[in-house]
């Protein structure tokens, strides 16, 4: 099962950044950073928010709210959502429109 910990680590793996660096950029120690990824110390809220926006992630990715979703982890994903919601709303209905027609065409095309 993973956890804060492990998840914490997999984001700061995939931005390249040692536990050193992640400490230095949040202001902390790296033995901070390692005791999280091991689960030994728990951040606040206010912690955890923080370095889901170091790491370009969710909260709700980091506490494994989104466990079957790990497009919340990818921040060129997130970057592609927050790019659709500030759509004006027609351009949106479209895009939106033209990706179900995507997906449905898909699955039919996978039976």
């Amino acid at each position: 099962m993973d956890t804060f910990g492990r998840r914490l680590a997999d984001c700061r793996k995939a931005k390249n950044l040692s536990q050193k660096e992640l400490a230095k950029i949040f202001k902390t120690s790296h033995t901070t950073i390692g005791k999280y990824e091991r689960n030994e110390m728990t951040p606040s809220i206010e912690a955890a928010k923080k370095l889901a926006n170091i790491l370009d992630t969710t909260v709700g990715y980091l506490l494994g709210e989104n466990d079957k979703v790990d497009l919340f982890k990818d921040p060129k994903m997130l970057q592609r959502f927050q790019d659709i919601v500030n759509l004006p709303s027609k351009e949106k209905e479209s895009l939106l429109m033209t990706v179900d027609h995507f997906i449905k065409a898909t699955k039919l095309n996978m039976l």
